[in-house]
């Protein structure tokens, strides 16, 4: 019973984010801190079957239960710790970080932490080349974008309905495809995933160009080449929702720090 009320929660809480509400209005982002029991409730610790595991996972591995390989929290604790500090780091110098998540569980999730602290998003399809052939991608979102504010100043009415209607599908499909980084205007600082495998294209483009790579990692992946992975269950929504919410609130600390030089200058 315990376990359909959890899957029945977890299914409320998707629909609800595919509403495009707020998926991180409850959290008090304030005094939100890295708390193991927190995680433990969410459910951060469960990894995969011990027949799935990958051995350079190891040592982030506490024990097996029921065939069930179980994350170490107070190794993900430090991990989790050393990602918010470099994100905090890195936001309050001004450069953006770019949220990745394509898996179906994942996607809403990613929109509304991304949403939350301003920073670009992906949860469709990796476009091949967003990195590692940004000139080409960027022409593409400057595109989308004059092409909405053209369309917000009525200046497609010069053509024919027929048209009208042809150039208002090309800007819906561009904005599914790319509306997550039509403002991104430069290479990322750093990008965070939310699954080693489901996000490989983006990851092999991010080491390509040398951008820093925040992952969770679950217990079937190979953290190699990871610069900041962090152990923990990347399946179960609760889990999901609460490392990002953390990961969310570095970003927003480190924002903070931008107001707060700002408010010096100008002194």
């Amino acid at each position: 019973m315990a376990e359909e009320k959890k899957e029945a929660i977890e299914a409320a809480s998707q629909i609800k984010a595919s509403k495009g509400e707020d998926y991180f209005a409850t959290f008090d982002f304030e005094n939100l801190s890295v708390d193991l029991k927190e995680m433990l409730k969410s459910g951060v610790h469960f990894g995969h079957q011990k027949s799935r595991r990958n051995p350079k996972m190891d040592e982030y591995i506490f024990t097996t239960r029921n065939g069930i390989n179980i994350i170490d929290l107070e190794k993900t604790a430090i991990k989790l710790k050393e990602a918010m500090d470099f994100m905090e780091k890195l936001t309050a110098s001004s450069q953006e970080i770019l949220f990745v998540g394509t898996k179906k569980q994942a996607k809403r999730l990613v929109e509304s932490a991304a949403k939350k602290c301003l920073m670009p998003y992906v949860v469709e399809r990796w476009l091949g080349g967003t990195f590692t052939n940004y000139r080409n991608i960027s022409s593409r979102t400057r595109y989308l974008r004059d092409s909405q504010e053209k369309m917000k100043r009525g200046e497609f009415a010069k053509y024919t309905k027929f048209e009208q209607m042809k150039l208002a599908e090309e800007i819906d499909k561009m904005e599914i495809k790319m509306g997550g980084i039509k403002n991104m205007t430069r290479l990322p600082g750093a990008i965070l995933t939310t699954g080693v495998k489901e996000d490989n294209l983006a990851i092999k483009e991010a080491q390509k160009m040398h951008v820093p790579i925040i992952s969770l990692v679950d217990t079937n992946v190979d953290p190699t080449g990871i610069d900041y992975p962090i152990p923990a269950n990347e399946d179960a929504i609760s889990s999901l929702r609460l490392i990002l919410a953390y990961l969310t609130k570095a970003v927003l600390d480190g924002r903070k720090k931008i107001g707060n030089l700002e408010k010096k200058e100008v002194k």
